[in-house]
C-alpha cells in the first residue's frame, strides 16, 4: 500500500529556509519588543515550516502501526516504513544496513552500547559531547586526549588501537562536527584508521547532519547517529543506522511488543521469546511515527534545497560572525584545530572580564538574542580549551574572571539553514556594544542562572 499525503502549504525553497518562530516577538527588559533571534541551533534547531506542514497534513490520518487491519493503520505503517527508507537514502546507507528510529542521539548511542560484544574495547576522544562520551561506561573504555590538529587525531587513534591488548573487538566513537567549536573532524581518515586496526567506528552526526551531507558509504563508517531536533524536526526522535550484525545478535534494547516475533509459554511457567532480526528488534512499543515522518520530511527539505546552496550560505554567516568577533579584542574564540579549520555554524567564545552567564543573559534581555552559555554537555573539552579547574564556579553578579584571568565557562552562538542575516548582524553589534558600553540592566543569580534583577 502506498499513499501520498501532500500539505497545502507552499513548498518553495527560500534562503533562509522558513522555520517556525521566525516572526516571534519577545519583550526587552529595557522596554519594547523585538523579533527573537534564535542563535542556539546547536542545542535545538527550530522546526522547518515544511516539516510542520507535513505533520499537520498527516495528523487526520493518525493510526496504529504494524499489524493493524484498518485503512488508517495501514496508511500509518506505510508512512513509517517509507520514512525509514527516506532517511536511509539521506544517509546513503548500504543495502544491508539497518536503520532504527530512536528518541535522540543519546538514545541511539546507548542502544549501540547495549549491543557491543562483552569483550569489546571502546576508544573515544575526551572532546566528545556527553552523549557520545558516557554511554560506554559498562565496557573497557580508553579516553583519548584532545588533539590539536586533524592529523594528530588520526595518529592518536592509530597508536591507541595498535597498542590495545588483547587484540579483540573494538569500537571507535567520534563526532562529525564539534558542538563546542563547530570544527569538522577527519571522519573518513579516522574510519580508515579504525578499520586498518580491526575496529569499527560510529559517527555522532548530531552537529554534522544539519549542516553537511552525510554519506555512510563515502565516510565508510559502521554506524551513524543523529537527532531530529538538531535537524529541524520536533523533539523526541532520532536515528541509529549502520551494520546489522551486532544489532541482530544483541538482546533487544527494550523488551516488549513489536520487538518479539513469537512468544510461547514453557512447561515450567516461563516464556520463550523469538525476537525480530529487523530494526523492529530495537523498536519495542508503539513507535513515534510522527517523529520518524518529521525526520524524513526534514531530510527531503534539505536535499531539495541543495546542499551546495545551504553550505555556502552558512559559511557566509560563519564568516560574518567570526569577522565581527575578531574586531573585539576582548573576545577569544575557542578552537582545537586553529582559525583555518573548516567548521559549521557553531562558535564558542569568552569575553575578557565578563561572566559568560551574565553576557548571555544580557544578550537575551536587552537584545532579544538567544545563545547558550556554560560547558555545553562537553565538560572535558571546554575545560581543556579554557584551561580551568573543574571545581571552580563563577557567580552571575560580578565578572567571572578579572582581566588576564581564565574564564570558567563559555558562550556559544549557533545557527543554520533558517537563520536570517539580520540575526547574526544583530548579534555581532550586540557583542560590540556590550563590551564597549556594558549592560544597561542589573542582573542577579536565581536557581543557578543569571537573570535580570527586578525592583
Amino acid at each position: 500500500m502506498s499513499v501520498t499525503i501532500t500539505a497545502a502549504a507552499d513548498r518553495s525553497v527560500c534562503a533562509p529556509l522558513p522555520v517556525l518562530g521566525r516572526d516571534v516577538a519577545v519583550p526587552l527588559v529595557t522596554g519594547g519588543e523585538v523579533t527573537y533571534a534564535a542563535l542556539d541551533y546547536a542545542a535545538s534547531a527550530p522546526a522547518l515550516q515544511r516539516v510542520w506542514d507535513d505533520i499537520a497534513a498527516y495528523a487526520p490520518y493518525y493510526g496504529s502501526v504494524h499489524r493493524g487491519a484498518g485503512y488508517l493503520s495501514q496508511l500509518s505503517t506505510d508512512l513509517f516504513e517509507n520514512a525509514r527508507r527516506t532517511v536511509a537514502a539521506f544517509l546513503d546507507c548500504r543495502p544491508e544496513d539497518q536503520l532504527v528510529f530512536t528518541r535522540s542521539t543519546t538514545d541511539s548511542l546507548n542502544l549501540l552500547a547495549r549491543t557491543l560484544p562483552a569483550d569489546c574495547q571502546v576508544f573515544v576522544f575526551e572532546t566528545e559531547h556527553h552523549a557520545s562520551l558516557l554511554p560506554w561506561q559498562g565496557h573497557r573504555v580508553t579516553y583519548l586526549d584532545a588533539p590539536r590538529t586533524p592529523r594528530q587525531a588520526v595518529e592518536t587513534l592509530e597508536r591507541a588501537l595498535a597498542d590495545r591488548d588483547p587484540y579483540g573487538p573494538a569500537l571507535v566513537c567520534v563526532t562529525g562536527a564539534s558542538n563546542v567549536t563547530g570544527e569538522l573532524w577527519p571522519v573518513r581518515e579516522l574510519a580508515a584508521a579504525a578499520h586498518a586496526h580491526g575496529a569499527r567506528i560510529v559517527l555522532d552526526a548530531a552537529q554534522l547532519a544539519p549542516h553537511h551531507p552525510v554519506s555512510v558509504r563515502d565516510l565508510d563508517v559502521d554506524w551513524v547517529a543523529f537527532s531530529g531536533h538538531k535537524l529541524y524536526a520536533p523533539f523526541g526522535s532520532g536515528v541509529l543506522a549502520g551494520r546489522a550484525d551486532w544489532l541482530r545478535a544483541a538482546e533487544p534494547y527494550l523488551a516488549g511488543g513489536g520487538a518479539s516475533r513469537k512468544v510461547t509459554r514453557r512447561e515450567d511457567g516461563g516464556v520463550d521469546v523469538e525476537w525480530h532480526e529487523s530494526a523492529a528488534r530495537h523498536e519495542a512499543g508503539s513507535p513515534n511515527v510522527i517523529g520518524a515522518y518529521a525526520i524524513a520530511s526534514a531530510c527531503k527539505a534539505l536535499t531539495e534545497a541543495g546542499w551546495d546552496t545551504l553550505v555556502a550560505r552558512e559559511q557566509h554567516l560563519v564568516e560574518t560572525v567570526r569577522a565581527g568577533l575578531a574586531e573585539v579584542p576582548e573576545v577569544r574564540v575557542l578552537s582545537l584545530f586553529g582559525d583555518d579549520a573548516p567548521r559549521v555554524g557553531v562558535i564558542s567564545f569568552v569575553v575578557e572580564g565578563w561572566n559568560s552567564s551574565h553576557f548571555a543573559a544580557a544578550l537575551s534581555a536587552e537584545y532579544g538574542i538567544g545563545v547558550r552559555d556554560g560547558l555545553f554537555c562537553a565538560h572535558p573539552l571546554v575545560r581543556t580549551l579554557l584551561g580551568t579547574d573543574p571545581q571552580t564556579q563563577g557567580e552571575c553578579g560580578a565578572p567571572e574572571a578579572a582581566p588576564g584571568e581564565k574564564s570558567l565557562n563559555a558562550i556559544r552562538v549557533s545557527f543554520g539553514a533558517g537563520t536570517p542575516d539580520e540575526h547574526v548582524e544583530r548579534f555581532v553589534g550586540a557583542v560590540r556594544e556590550l563590551v564597549s558600553d556594558g549592560a544597561k540592566w542589573r542582573y542577579r543569580t536565581e536557581d543557578g542562572r543569571c537573570v535580570p534583577a527586578v525592583g
